[in-house]
C-alpha cells in the first residue's frame, strides 16, 4: 500500500499562557508519573487531501466439505510507503499493513486459519464476537512464530461492525500500533431488508482511524503521551495519510472504527451537518439518532449515514475537548483531550445516485429485564489496576454461570481516561451516573468510555459456551493500560460449576 499526502507546514500549538500559568505546578507534579505531555495538536485546515482513501480488500473465503466458511490470515512483517518513496517498517495480515475485511452471515459456521510469520508470538482476538473462549484469541491463545491456529465457531449474533486485532499479554499496544488490525462485518436478514447502503467500498465504507507520527525519514513513531498512552500527531485512515473519498451516492454509510491504541476521538463534520447514527459496537440501533458528533474511545465502533448534495465537499474532523474527555483541561491536554484533526474529505460527484434516509425503525433490540438480574458485580478502575489488582494469567477473577443475566457496575475512580471492554458478550447500558443512557448509547455495546467518577451500570447475559478451563477477559481498552495489567479474567461455567484455575476468594458481588 502506497500513500502520499501533501501537507503544508504545521506547528504543534502550545498550550495557552493561561493554562500554562494555571497548571504549571500540576504538570510538574504529574511529570514524574507519566501524566504530563506535549501541548495541544491541531491539523485543522492543514491537511491537503491528496490521496484516495484505501479500501481494505474483502478477504477471500471458501466453503469446506462440512459447510464451514474458511478464511486465511497470516501475520507478517512488511514495508509501507505512507508517503511515496519513503518506506516504513510495518506489520499486517496478508499484506504489509492492516488486514482484509472478513464478511460472514448470521448462522454461518466460520473457520479462520491463522498463521504467524512474525519472529515473535502474537494472537488474533475477534473483538465484539460471541464465541467459545478457546476461539476468542486472547492471551491464552498465543500463536508461536511459524505456528498456526484454526478457531471455528458459529456466527450467532446480529449484523454488526466488529474488528480483529492481536491480544498478546503485555504486547497488545505494540502489535496493534505496528498495523495488525482489520474489520469483521456481520450481516443478517433483518439488516439486509432495510435497504441501507451496502456496496462495500462505494457507499458502505470502512473507516479505520489510527494516530501515528513520522520523522523526516518517514519512520513511524509516536510522541510520548500522558497517562492515556503514546499519541501520534498525524492520522491514518485505512492506512492512508490525508485521504479523500469520492462519493457517488446521495447517502454514504461510514463504518467508523477507533483503531488507535490510546487516542479518543469526537468525530463531526466541519460544517456541523447532522448525520444519522444507525449502529454501535454490537449492531444496529432500534431507530436512527440524528447527531452532529460521535465520540469513540479505542475499540469502539459506530455506523453513520451521511447525506450529500452534488458537488459538495465535507471534511470529517475530530475535535476533542476537556468536556468530551470528562477531565480538567490541565489533565485533558496531555492526554489528547484538546487535540483536533482533519480526518477524511468526502467529495460528492456532480451527479449522485438516489438514496433514501434510513427508515424510522431499524431493528428490534430486546431489553433486559432488571428483575431477572441474578448476580451483581462491582469493578473499580484506577491507575493500571482493576479492583486494586494487576492482571494474573493464572488467576480467575470472576466466575459466571451460563444463561444468567448480570449487572456489572463499573467506575473510573480517576479524573483520567479509562474505558471498559468485555469479551464474548454485547451489553446494554442500564444507567450512567444513575440516569438512563442517551439514545446514542442505547444499543448493543462491548466497549465503553468511562467518564471519571461516574457509575456505569451494564446489563449482560452470558449465553452458551460454558468452559471452566478457559477464561475470557475484561479490561481497559487503552492498550498501554491493558499491557500494564489493567485486565481481569472470567470463566463461564454450568450451574454449580467452578473454574479449574485459581479463583479469587474476595469477589465483590452478590
Amino acid at each position: 500500500m502506497s500513500t502520499t499526502a501533501i501537507r503544508r507546514p504545521r506547528a504543534v500549538i502550545a498550550t495557552t499562557a493561561a493554562l500554562a500559568a494555571g497548571a504549571a505546578g500540576i504538570a510538574l507534579a504529574f511529570a514524574g508519573c507519566g501524566l504530563a505531555g506535549p501541548g495541544t495538536v491541531s491539523t485543522i485546515g492543514e491537511v491537503d487531501f491528496a490521496r484516495p482513501l484505501a479500501i481494505p480488500p474483502l478477504a477471500e473465503s471458501w466453503v469446506d466439505a462440512d459447510g464451514a466458511r474458511v478464511f486465511e490470515l497470516e501475520a507478517r512483517a512488511g514495508s509501507t510507503e505512507f508517503t511515496d518513496g519513503v518506506p516504513s517498517e510495518t506489520w499486517g495480515f496478508n499484506g504489509p499493513y492492516l488486514g482484509p475485511t472478513l464478511v460472514a452471515e448470521r448462522g454461518e459456521r466460520v473457520r479462520v486459519e491463522v498463521a504467524n510469520a512474525l519472529d515473535e508470538p502474537t494472537s488474533v482476538h475477534w473483538h465484539g464476537m460471541h464465541l467459545p473462549a478457546k476461539m476468542d484469541g486472547g492471551p491464552h491463545q498465543a500463536v508461536e512464530p511459524g505456528g498456526e491456529w484454526m478457531p471455528e465457531w458459529e456466527i450467532d449474533q446480529p449484523a454488526a461492525t466488529l474488528w480483529y486485532h492481536p491480544h498478546p499479554h503485555g504486547e497488545t499496544e505494540r502489535h496493534v500500533e505496528r498495523g495488525l488490525a482489520g474489520m469483521f462485518l456481520l450481516h443478517d436478514d433483518a439488516e439486509r431488508a432495510l435497504g441501507l447502503p451496502s456496496e462495500y467500498g462505494v457507499d458502505d465504507v470502512p473507516v479505520i482511524v489510527q494516530d501515528a507520527s513520522f520523522d523526516d525519514d518517514g519512520r513511524r513513531g509516536r510522541r510520548p503521551g500522558g497517562f492515556a498512552g503514546a499519541l501520534g500527531d498525524d492520522l491514518l485512515v485505512n492506512g492512508t495519510l490525508g485521504p479523500f473519498l469520492d462519493v457517488t451516492s446521495e447517502v454514504t454509510r461510514l463504518r467508523l472504527l477507533n483503531g488507535s491504541t490510546a487516542r479518543i476521538y469526537d468525530f463531526a463534520f466541519d460544517d456541523r451537518r447532522t448525520v444519522q447514527l444507525i449502529g454501535t459496537d454490537g449492531g444496529l440501533l432500534e431507530a436512527p439518532v440524528d447527531t452532529e458528533h460521535v465520540r469513540l474511545s479505542p475499540g469502539e465502533r459506530a455506523e453513520v449515514l451521511v447525506r450529500m448534495e452534488p458537488g459538495e465537499r465535507a471534511v470529517l474532523q475530530s475535535r476533542m475537548s476537556a468536556d468530551a474527555l470528562g477531565a480538567p483541561e490541565q489533565l485533558a491536554a496531555p492526554n489528547g483531550g484538546t487535540d483536533a484533526f482533519d480526518v477524511l474529505e468526502l467529495r460528492a460527484g456532480s451527479a449522485l445516485g438516489a438514496a433514501d434516509d434510513a427508515p424510522d425503525r431499524l431493528v428490534d433490540v430486546p431489553d433486559f429485564d432488571p428483575a431477572d438480574v441474578a448476580v451483581e458485580r462491582d469493578f473499580s478502575l484506577g491507575g493500571h489496576e482493576i479492583d486494586d489488582r494487576e492482571m494474573d494469567m493464572g488467576r480467575i477473577d470472576e466466575t459466571v454461570t451460563v444463561g444468567t443475566l448480570e449487572r456489572w457496575t463499573v467506575r473510573n475512580e480517576q479524573q483520567l481516561p479509562h474505558s471498559f471492554h468485555v469479551h464474548d458478550v454485547q451489553f446494554r447500558i442500564e444507567s450512567i451516573g444513575g440516569q438512563p443512557p442517551p439514545a446514542e448509547l442505547a444499543g448493543w455495546k462491548d466497549t465503553i468510555y468511562l467518564a471519571p467518577r461516574t457509575d456505569f451500570r451494564l446489563l449482560m447475559r452470558f449465553d452458551d459456551h460454558a468452559d471452566p478451563e478457559t477464561p475470557y477477559m475484561y479490561h481497559c481498552h487503552l492498550l498501554q493500560h491493558e499491557d500494564q495489567g489493567m485486565m481481569g479474567q472470567f470463566v463461564v461455567v454450568e450451574p454449580g460449576g467452578r473454574a479449574t484455575m485459581t479463583e479469587r476468594n474476595d469477589h465483590d458481588h452478590h
